[in-house]
């Protein structure tokens, strides 16, 4: 019959095994793999009265990894656990320490990798809280029961663990049983620490970047229209890097299937660059049909000039003469035409003559008459109206999303 066996059948009430945990280090936390890897000294306690001897000064024994192939040991493993060892520089870590009446411990240095569930959809404004679980492989509740053997106080942490993007809020026990369909019921520690993420560094990398580049695709409002070069590629500049931005800040994490805060934040800033971009490409394109209409305009006054004699010396437009054989309904119906004084020279020889100026304005008589549209005609008042709007629908953006994570 073999040690562990013998040890269950003598105590048929399951043996209890105290559990305590001094944490070492955190050495990472891998927002890509969901995972976190932590070195501690694991500590477990319990009687065998086999393993009792008498002393009169009643000092204890103590010994190392090699005693414990020979006697019974719990076979506690880390739940959800990806990778783990036991450290053995320069030999290994393990320390069997038995007393005369029959207690023992039975402590090792482990370094675990553990799985860790986290929820991303507040990144970077985000708190992590990861578990690290400790269960009997074998032995069920009824042959062993694992506790914490001080409760809260069984879990020690040093003061110097600290991480590059993290902050440790907390770190507490719990405790309780585990099912399995095919084995049955387990005792299950649980070790449990709370993590905040360090947001400076995301204001720096991922944020600044984004709002300047934001910012800076406002610039071209106050570049000329028709500098089409300078505008052009520096809507393309910043469309461009948003991108890198965006593919930087995803590359460093998991594919997950929702999205983070910091999606947020960086495709409405891509959405502000690229409407910007749209913005010139429709005052360029409404600058080029108006730049078309009064172009059709001064030709068709220049040949209705040519047609009809004209006399020169207005300063603010063209002259003409309509002899007057022309009725005054004709003269009339010259739309956009300023009718000035009727004027004789000679009157006994030659017939009366009716001078109409031609107006030479940039804008025909019904688009003056149509207010609604004027803006739309005018493309600088979009530069104006967007110098505005731009800037303050950003503000407002910014205000909301910082009220709403932090």
């Amino acid at each position: 019959m073999s040690g562990a066996q013998a040890l269950l059948d003598l105590a048929r009430p399951a043996v209890p095994v105290g559990v305590d945990v001094q944490v070492e280090s955190l050495d990472s936390i891998s927002e890509v793999d969901m995972d976190f890897t932590m070195t501690l000294y694991l500590r477990h306690y319990w009687k065998d009265e086999r393993l009792a001897f008498p002393s009169t000064t009643n000092k204890s024994m103590t010994f190392d990894g090699r005693l414990v192939k020979k006697i019974w040991v719990p076979d506690v493993f880390f739940v959800h656990s990806k990778r783990s060892f036991i450290h053995d520089t320069t030999t290994e870590n393990i320390m069997l320490r038995v007393f005369p009446d029959g207690h023992v411990l039975y402590s090792l240095r482990v370094t675990v990798t553990a799985a860790c569930n986290m929820d991303f959809s507040r990144f970077p404004l985000d708190s992590q809280t990861c578990t690290l679980e400790l269960e009997s492989y074998a032995y069920t509740d009824e042959d062993l029961m694992l506790y914490w053997k001080s409760g809260d106080e069984s879990l020690s942490t040093d003061d110097r663990i600290s991480l590059s993007q993290f902050l440790i809020q907390k770190f507490h026990t719990s405790s309780r049983l585990a099912f399995y369909s095919s084995t049955g019921w387990y005792n299950r520690l649980y070790i449990n620490f709370t993590l905040r993420r360090h947001i400076f560094f995301f204001l720096l990398q991922t944020y600044f970047p984004a709002t300047l580049m934001v910012m800076l695709s406002w610039v071209s409002f106050w570049i000329d229209r028709r500098a089409v070069p300078a505008r052009v590629s520096l809507g393309i500049t910043t469309v461009l890097t948003m991108s890198t931005i965006i593919t930087g800040v995803n590359a460093s994490m998991p594919r997950v299937s929702y999205i983070k805060a910091v999606d947020i934040y960086l495709w409405v800033s891509f959405v502000f660059v690229f409407l910007s971009v749209l913005e010139y490409a429709a005052v360029n394109y409404l600058t080029t049909v108006r730049d078309g209409k009064d172009r059709k305009l001064r030709e068709k006054a220049r040949e209705q000039s040519q047609n009809l004699p004209c006399t020169c010396g207005m300063s603010h437009g063209r002259t003409m003469m309509l002899d007057g054989t022309y009725s005054e309904a004709d003269a009339n119906s010259l739309a956009g035409y300023t009718r000035g004084s009727m004027a004789a020279d000679d009157a006994s020889e030659r017939p009366e003559r009716i001078v109409v100026h031609l107006s030479l304005d940039n804008e025909p008589t019904e688009t003056k008459k149509k207010k609604g549209f004027r803006i739309i005609q005018n493309t600088h008042a979009i530069d104006t109206s967007s110098r505005m709007i731009f800037p303050g629908a950003y503000i407002l953006f910014n205000l909301i999303y910082w009220c709403v994570y932090c």
